[in-house]
């Protein structure tokens, strides 16, 4: 499969003064996905736009429901600096399934005259497929975005779809390395840079200075009160730092299926009175919430249908200079970056082990805070992921219009 053997349709829009610095009108990208329906998530595309050499182009649906709530998902435009299109999808709230009206694509890519497409849907998504073939009819690079980490067995119908957009795409970005080396395995043969979705916002997650009132070292975790996330894990090992004498409190915030359970678990333990249960947490709460803790654990375990795919409290816990722990479950040790930060998932003997070294160690607990504080600077800021895009985007566009060029 060779991405780079695609009909070049049109070149009208390729700006080639921009991507070699010299002055000119702006690059135009159009992102189409759902997720940006939430204000909260346009941060990346916000600082997209602030770079100033490029106009950010936003298609989200405009009928979008949350199934699992089974309420609709309003759309949300706090950034005026990207140009918004709000436009009803068929079968609305379904991720992989969803659509646009033809007419729809044609009328925005008409407006908007993007000079790249990018998706940020997975590759065997019916709204890929759809704007992967208006890419082509318009000429315009398309990349696409995508979170799959498990190499399960597609429907015919996806195959055929996968295969047509990785046809299509000037280069994928996986928002793992699990998902690279699944789309290598598929057989795309073009470009691949490994980028979460968004980034993290280190003006909103930033240090907040120690709590001089806290008594008690804080061991927090904060995300779904499910089975796959290893909560019962942090339990156990909860068990093993009370057993050893050590003085500490857990804060669980979140809430899930397994809420119930988890308690009773706390108090087999003999641990429920060290437990402290916040409930769900709203966005805003997360950096109030976050910096009560003198470490956050993700202690996530890999099922037949789920692996952590990114974990974006770890670094939004990080950009704040809490101290992470994580478990081996899927992107996690990437994420963190350190052997001595992770530990085998289901492995409440390890966790406690790290845990109680960031408990009687306090200079090696700062030390950590600084490292993630650093490596969420280098890696992981709205700012960073959006200097990434753009080599990304120019190194496609060179590429096109060189193909272009020896094509005339």
């Amino acid at each position: 499969m060779n991405p780079n053997k695609l009909p070049m349709i049109s070149v009208d829009a390729i700006n080639v003064s921009t991507r070699t610095g010299t002055k000119s009108s702006a690059l135009k990208v159009l992102f189409v996905s759902h997720a940006y329906v939430v204000g909260v998530n346009q941060g990346k595309l916000a600082a997209i736009a602030a770079m100033g050499n490029v106009n950010v182009g936003l298609l989200v649906p405009s009928n979008w429901k949350a199934l699992e709530w089974n309420r609709a998902i309003p759309v949300e435009a706090p950034h005026p600096s990207i140009q918004l299109y709000a436009k009803p999808v068929l079968f609305s709230g379904r991720g992989g399934a969803h659509l646009y009206a033809p007419w729809t694509l044609w009328q925005v890519l008409s407006d908007f005259q993007p000079d790249i497409i990018q998706v940020e849907e997975e590759v065997f998504s019916l709204i890929t497929f759809e704007v992967s073939i208006w890419s082509r009819l318009k000429g315009k690079p398309l990349i696409v975005f995508g979170w799959e980490n498990l190499d399960r067995t597609l429907p015919v119908l996806r195959q055929l779809i996968c295969q047509s957009v990785l046809n299509t795409a000037r280069a994928l970005i996986p928002g793992n390395e699990d998902g690279a080396k699944l789309l290598k395995k598929w057989g795309y043969t073009g470009p691949i840079e490994v980028m979460p979705q968004m980034g993290v916002d280190t003006q909103f997650f930033s240090p907040q200075g120690p709590d001089q009132n806290r008594d008690q070292f804080n061991i927090g975790f904060l995300g779904r009160l499910v089975p796959e996330k290893g909560i019962d894990t942090l339990i156990a090992a909860a068990r093993q730092l009370r057993d050893q004498g050590l003085r500490f409190r857990i804060t669980l915030c979140g809430s899930g299926s397994a809420e119930t359970l988890l308690k009773q678990e706390a108090e087999a333990q003999q641990v429920a009175d060290l437990v402290t249960w916040r409930g769900a947490v709203r966005h805003e709460q997360a950096p109030t919430e976050i910096s009560k803790f003198d470490v956050l654990v993700l202690p996530s375990r890999s099922i037949p249908t789920w692996k952590e795919q990114f974990g974006h409290v770890l670094i939004e816990a990080m950009a704040m200079g809490v101290p992470v722990i994580g478990s081996t479950c899927g992107e996690i040790p990437h994420v963190i970056g350190r052997s001595d930060l992770i530990f085998e998932e289901g492995n409440a003997a390890e966790l406690a082990a790290i845990l109680e070294r960031m408990i009687c160690n306090p200079d090696w607990r700062h030390q950590i805070g600084q490292y993630g504080f650093n490596r969420v600077q280098q890696l992981y800021s709205h700012e960073r992921i959006a200097e990434r895009l753009l080599d990304l985007w120019q190194t496609v566009l060179n590429h096109h219009c060189e193909e272009v060029i020896e094509c005339a």
